[in-house]
């Protein structure tokens, strides 16, 4: 079996996901069963790497592969011409939100991609949307991390000014840091005192890496940035916060892993309603959802959850919800085709 596969040492969702798949299939089939196709930087040695793939397809029953949005304009293509020569199943698990849209702009790439054997998205809207585009090979294989939860009688439950809150995602603009970093200080200057606290973690966007430089010097003593986390340490850095804030203001994300993350720890999420959502979270369940880059009703959301007791009965909710994204279940998905224990062509 042959995964294509980004780079191991970037922390982003896409490569995250990528890395989780690839080491469930390695338990499941033994390392020596398994190929891996890096893509990182092909295009410094193009003739190079398009040999190395074609010889994986060739030499293999099953090609999984994971590229993002101008990956797959290349690969998918590319594989499918092969494929007519090699007939071999090939999977594409999509990571994120974005493909449907992609697609409705892309119709020659709508075509390309109903020629997979099978295409895993995260969400049952995802799957509508592709299905509506006349897509019928696709499936649902839910995000899921590598982690162990939180044991329930391990849950925090008392809270004293200021309260932690975190983000825990890419810094960059469009996951709205700034949005979190200005409502936190508006609610603090406004009390004339530190009721909220924020740590943000996470890798830095390079093309965002001189503007938050800026405003790192500008950020008050209660507002940090505090790096990145190895994904197996998660669990016991979000433990002790308050809320995971993700003010995301990318309207197509799809189960955001940081979130899986948060529910693990059986921590509340206070999010921006993008289109996947309610998939993972509901109001007043694990999480208080607001209108979408609307940062006022952001800002009240966090005025109310001042009182703690608006958060606490949130807290069993999000480690419940957290089952549905075990990873067992949802690697199994992928692996039934695999096996040829579903219809996979």
């Amino acid at each position: 079996m042959v995964t294509l596969a980004g780079n191991n040492k970037f922390l982003d969702g896409q490569t995250v996901k990528t890395k989780n798949i690839y080491n469930e299939l390695i338990k499941k089939y033994g390392e020596e069963n398994i190929s891996k196709i890096d893509t990182f930087n092909w295009k410094k040695h193009p003739i190079t790497f398009i040999r190395k793939c074609r010889k994986g397809l060739k030499n293999t029953e099953n090609l999984i592969i994971l590229p993002a949005h101008n990956g797959v304009k290349v690969f998918v293509p590319l594989f499918n011409f092969w494929n007519k020569f090699y007939h071999k199943k090939i999977f594409y698990a999509v990571v994120g939100g974005w493909l449907p849209e992609m697609l409705k702009m892309k119709s020659w790439l709508t075509k390309e991609i109903g020629k997979l054997s099978k295409v895993f998205v995260e969400t049952t809207k995802m799957k509508t949307e592709l299905l509506k585009l006349g897509i019928k090979n696709v499936e649902i294989m839910l995000n899921f991390k590598n982690i162990q939860p939180i044991k329930k009688e391990n849950l925090k439950y008392t809270y004293s000014n200021p309260l932690k809150l975190c983000t825990f995602s890419r810094v960059m603009k469009q996951k709205g840091i700034e949005d979190a970093i200005n409502v936190v200080k508006k609610i603090n200057e406004e009390a004339n005192e530190t009721v909220y606290a924020l740590d943000i973690y996470g890798q830095i966007d390079k093309n965002y890496a001189e503007e938050f430089e800026k405003i790192k010097n500008t950020l008050p003593s209660y507002i940090k940035y505090v790096g990145c986390v190895d994904s197996e340490k998660t669990v016991k850095t979000l433990e002790n916060y308050y809320l995971l804030l993700f003010p995301t203001k990318f309207r197509t994300e799809g189960i955001p892993g940081t979130i899986i993350d948060a529910l693990s720890a059986g921590v509340p999420v206070v999010a921006a309603n993008w289109e996947n959502c309610g998939e993972i979270l509901l109001n007043d369940y694990n999480s208080y959802i607001y209108e979408f880059e609307n940062i006022k009703a952001f800002e009240e959301i966090l005025k109310y959850t001042e009182n703690v007791d608006n958060v606490i009965k949130l807290k069993k909710n999000a480690l419940e919800s957290y089952k549905k994204f075990d990873k067992e279940v949802a690697i199994k998905v992928l692996t039934d085709f695999i096996d040829n224990k579903s219809n996979a062509k």
